[in-house]
C-alpha cells in the first residue's frame, strides 16, 4: 500500500541528503519524492510517497521526526487531500498526427506545449491513474521520453496538517487553523 507523508523541514543546504539517508538506512523504498519551497522562505515541504505496510510508514515517520532538520510530519494516506502528478511526455509524431495527439491531450485536461517537426510534448497534470491511462493511449504512437514529478499532496478544506505543537527534536511547529 503507498502512504503519502509530508514533511516541513528547514530551507537549509543538506536537508534533502539527511533525508534520503535516512530512508537508504532503514532500506525504505521511496516511490516519488517532491520538495518545493513553501510560502515561508525558509521552510520546504517534502511530499515523500512510500510503498509499505502501514507499520513501516509509521515508522518512516517516527524517523523522520529524528532528523534536526524536520519541523513537523503529517501521515496524508487516510485524510481527505488533493494529489497531483504532473507529466511531461514527448512523443513522435508526423504533422498529420498532431490533431489526434491534441484531441488525447484535451480528453485529460492536458495541452501540447511544445510543437518540433517531428515531436510533440504534452503536459499532464493529474492522478496517477490519469496520467497512466494517457501514457497508454501514447505509446503506439511513440514516446520518446518523458518526465514526471511524483505527487504533491495538500489536506483538503480549512485544514493544513500542520500541527501548533512543538516538534519532537525541539522545533516550535509552524501551526494551522483546524
Amino acid at each position: 500500500m503507498q502512504h503519502t507523508l509530508i514533511a516541513l523541514v528547514e530551507n537549509k543546504p543538506g536537508v534533502l541528503n539527511r533525508v534520503a539517508s535516512l530512508f537508504r538506512r532503514r532500506n525504505f523504498n521511496i516511490e516519488s519524492l517532491n520538495v518545493g519551497r513553501t510560502e515561508k522562505p525558509e521552510i520546504s515541504r517534502m511530499t515523500i510517497v512510500v510503498d509499505s505496510q502501514y507499520n513501516k510508514a509509521s515508522q518512516v515517520e517516527a524517523n523522520l521526526y529524528k532528523l534536526v532538520n524536520v519541523i513537523d510530519v503529517q501521515d496524508l494516506t487516510n485524510q481527505p487531500a488533493v494529489s497531483r502528478d504532473l507529466a511531461l511526455i514527448k512523443v513522435k509524431v508526423h504533422p498529420d498526427q498532431r490533431a489526434e495527439v491534441a484531441n488525447l491531450a484535451s480528453i485529460f485536461r492536458g495541452k501540447i506545449v511544445d510543437v518540433a517537426e517531428e515531436t510533440v510534448i504534452v503536459e499532464v497534470t493529474g492522478t496517477e491513474d490519469k496520467i497512466e491511462s494517457l501514457v497508454e493511449l501514447l505509446r503506439p504512437l511513440g514516446i520518446l521520453e518523458m518526465v514526471r514529478t511524483g505527487n504533491v499532496a495538500m489536506m483538503r478544506g480549512n485544514s493544513s496538517g500542520i500541527r501548533h505543537t512543538p516538534g519532537a527534536n525541539g522545533h516550535e511547529n509552524l501551526e494551522a487553523e483546524n
